[in-house]
């Protein structure tokens, strides 16, 4: 872990409230997927929540850039995102947590709400560079069609490696598309959605209760809890 300058290249929006940050850092800075960094706005001040905030990498290892995604709001610390230009500086402290992929990992399953979905695609993007044979479920749940992140990065690796099965769920809304299924994630959807449950490691992502929730519902399923790995967001 350390703290180095990064300097953005682009802003780029993934849906109307989320936008991602991609930086080029001043050195190079290793990372497994599945980690996140700390973005300090406030220098002086170390422990100010609001403009010191945790937020996953959004971005394969290995590359020239590094990157974040964050839904956007009215705090301080998006408005402050939203100020940055290119060429801007920031400061980074990273790298960050334990809740990560493991090439040895042959079978997983991502159970993901809303903006969890940020580490997910570090790790998606690491299968697909490394051309890894891992089975892949993922079942991503939004409130709405529009919530969805990434849907193109998602859907151009689910067509293009057949060991990449990805699963909608809308739960405010009929969706439009029919690939998109309407309801809450529950025991049946699990079941119905994903091949040998138990088999798999278990990834969840997403805000605190979200996380619970998911992760009772593995339990109940009979999942192993040594196989199933969190990592609540908070505060962001």
């Amino acid at each position: 872990m350390k703290e180095i300058r990064v300097s953005l290249i682009e802003a780029i929006p993934r849906t109307a409230t989320v936008k991602s940050f991609r930086f080029r850092p001043k050195e190079r800075l290793e990372f497994i997927p599945g980690q996140f960094m700390q973005v300090i706005f406030d220098e002086a001040g170390r422990e100010n929540k609001d403009l010191n905030k945790y937020l996953s990498f959004s971005s394969a290892p290995g590359k020239e850039h590094i990157e974040f995604t964050k839904r956007l709001s009215s705090s301080h610390f998006s408005q402050r995102l939203r100020d940055l230009k290119p060429g801007d500086e920031i400061l980074i402290k990273a790298p960050l947590g334990n809740c990560v992929f493991n090439p040895e990992y042959k079978k997983v399953f991502f159970l993901i709400g809303g903006i969890g979905i940020t580490p997910v695609i570090s790790i998606l993007e690491y299968i697909t560079d490394k051309k890894l044979d891992t089975d892949v479920c993922l079942l991503y749940s939004n409130r709405t069609e529009e919530e969805i992140a990434f849907k193109p990065e998602l859907d151009n690796w689910s067509a293009k490696n057949q060991n990449i099965k990805v699963t909608y769920a809308v739960s405010d809304c009929q969706p439009k598309d029919n690939a998109c299924i309407f309801g809450r994630i529950d025991k049946d959807l699990i079941s119905r959605r994903v091949c040998g449950l138990g088999e798999r490691i278990i990834f969840v992502f997403g805000p605190p209760k979200m996380v619970e929730a998911m992760t009772n519902l593995c339990l109940e399923l009979s999942c192993d809890k040594g196989k199933i790995k969190t990592e609540s967001f908070i505060g962001y």
